[in-house]
């Protein structure tokens, strides 16, 4: 890993046999210096064949042998190389409502190609050989990380700190809004009066009638609402998850038991929201859900968008964020050992960071896990543990926790994995959440200010003795993966993007009518926060 580290260093990408035999030498640093030594101006992957070359202690080599560089490299070919070619697609400029990926008979329109002119297997590295000047990315910073600072046990009053928690700092947002009163005051108001409460939902029933009980708790008790079917209102009960916290105004009832609401409140984004841009032309690539150790992980169409990262085209790119699921782990589903062609987690991570090392060195990595990692699946989740560090150390990425505010250039970047996605999916509405649309069900955490605001169900939630899953300020950006389709859209003036996989469609997936957007990459301008998404299939 150090001589992987230290080529990468100096710009060089090299096969592994390179790697191995230097490490094995008598002087590794010696023999290092005199491998580059022999490449070429042009040429940016060392081989197995250079290093043999100048291996004194190696009795096979010879060392006035110089391999052939006219292909950028020369000597061992990487069985993993595509062809090369122009890695550029046109670009989708996001627009001011809703995006999605081109459909796949469209892609023709925005498919990179993967063969060059020669029809030689020479254009991986003919591609890095056209590599441009060094970037200088600023250091992000990170916030509301849970790595190391986990204290949850999962005992039953850590549950009632986080929910407590969570309707503190939800409810504060929202009682400048209404005149909230507490609910064991409520019934003691004048029949009819007009009253307000703020409280996390805690049922939802209709009556015989109709209508809609929206029963809310705050930390004083609980109290029911009434929303009336004929009501406009009443469209929204439609949107409500258990477990968020909401704000409900109405007149109260004759009895004094319940309210009759008028008018209900979410947290939400404000519409006078304006993002933060960098002061200068910058750009991320965000993606997610890489899955490598799966039998169908886009290895080829994965190279071609490296290869593209040392091209002129990506000089502006100088962030590579990824929301989560670096492999494809291990019993995740049933039968998932018949889908994996690595199966050991740990050689899943050194194969990853194999292909971190195709990325150029001087691009600032991000990370988070997903729920294929190996990290614990209750969110908040922490990083990777140090073992894992320790594997997918190559790259010098910065690593951090599930979920995290990453702030590039100024701009705040809401990473998520999106576990919480298929909840919403699954309780709301499809014009509202869908797999098709997933930026529509990020909408929806916006407005609730929470990546998971329903417990229970899919969703696993750690008692931490705050809750890091509301979303305290508001993001310039919303990123998040796990669905494995591309959506992107404006909500309120924050962009939303869901980023698709790396991973062609797999039997389970199939069994469960997943349709993936495989190896799309969105291109973020941190300037103006305007969006392409390039394909690389």
């Amino acid at each position: 890993m150090r001589v992987a580290r230290e080529l990468a260093d100096r710009g060089y990408v090299a096969d592994r046999g390179a790697v191995t035999l230097i490490a094995e030498a008598d002087t590794p640093t010696t023999t290092l210096e005199a491998a580059v030594d022999t490449l070429s101006t042009e040429a940016v992957k060392l081989t197995a064949d250079h290093v043999r070359a100048v291996r004194a202690d190696d009795p096979v080599a010879d060392p006035t042998a110089v391999p052939d560089e006219s292909a950028g490299g020369g000597g061992e070919s990487d069985a993993a190389a595509p062809a090369g070619g122009d890695a550029e697609s046109p670009d989708d400029t996001v627009p001011a409502n809703d995006g999605r990926a081109p459909a796949s008979d469209d892609a023709e329109s925005h498919d990179t190609q993967s063969s060059d002119d020669t029809g030689s297997a020479s254009g991986f590295d003919a591609a890095r050989a056209d590599t441009v000047g060094d970037r200088e990315p600023s250091p992000p910073e990170i916030e509301n990380d849970v790595t190391g600072d986990s204290t949850g046990t999962g005992a039953y009053d850590e549950f009632v700190t986080v929910f407590r928690d969570r309707y503190e700092r939800l409810s504060e947002q929202l009682r400048g809004r209404v005149n909230h009163r507490p609910a064991d005051t409520i019934g003691d108001t004048t029949p009819g009066s007009q009253v307000a409460m703020v409280g996390l939902v805690n049922d939802i029933r209709s009556t015989a009638s109709g209508h809609w009980l929206i029963e809310l708790e705050d930390t004083t008790g609980t109290f029911p609402a009434l929303v009336m079917k004929d009501r406009e209102l009443a469209a929204t009960v439609d949107e409500l998850l258990l477990d968020e916290c909401v704000a409900v105004e109405g007149s109260l009832s004759d009895d004094a038991g319940l309210i009759f609401a008028d008018d209900l409140y979410f947290p939400d984004v404000p519409r006078t929201y304006r993002p933060s841009t960098a002061d200068r032309e910058v750009q991320a690539a965000l993606i997610s859900d890489v899955h490598v150790g799966s039998q169908e992980f886009a290895a080829d169409a994965w190279e071609r968008f490296a290869d593209w990262l040392h091209t002129p085209a990506a000089e502006k790119v100088e962030y590579l964020l990824i929301a989560g699921d670096m492999v494809e782990g291990v019993g995740v589903y049933p039968d998932q050992d018949e889908e994996l062609e690595i199966v050991d987690i740990y050689d899943q991570y050194r194969a990853f960071s194999e292909r971190l090392k195709s990325v150029p060195g001087d691009i600032e990595i991000v990370m988070i896990p997903g729920n294929h990692d190996a990290v614990r699946l209750a969110e908040p989740q922490p990083a990777f543990d140090e073992r894992l560090r320790e594997i997918m150390s190559a790259h010098d990425a910065r690593i951090t926790g599930n979920p995290s505010v990453v702030t590039v250039e100024g701009v705040s970047v809401l990473m998520y994995h999106g576990v919480a996605l298929d909840e919403l999916i699954a309780e709301l509405p499809d014009e509202k959440a869908s797999y098709d649309e997933p930026h529509k069900a990020m909408y929806q955490l916006l407005k609730k200010r929470h990546v998971a605001p329903q417990y229970g169900g899919k969703m696993r939630l750690a008692p931490e003795d705050h809750d890091y899953l509301v979303i305290d300020e508001v993001p310039d950006v919303f990123h998040t993966g796990h669905v494995h389709t591309v959506g992107w859209g404006q909500y309120h003036n924050v962009l939303a993007v869901n980023t698709g996989c790396w991973q062609h469609q797999t039997p389970f997936q199939e069994s469960v009518n997943i349709d993936p957007d495989v190896a799309h990459a969105p291109i973020l301008d941190l300037d103006t926060l305007e969006m392409t998404v390039r394909k690389f299939v």
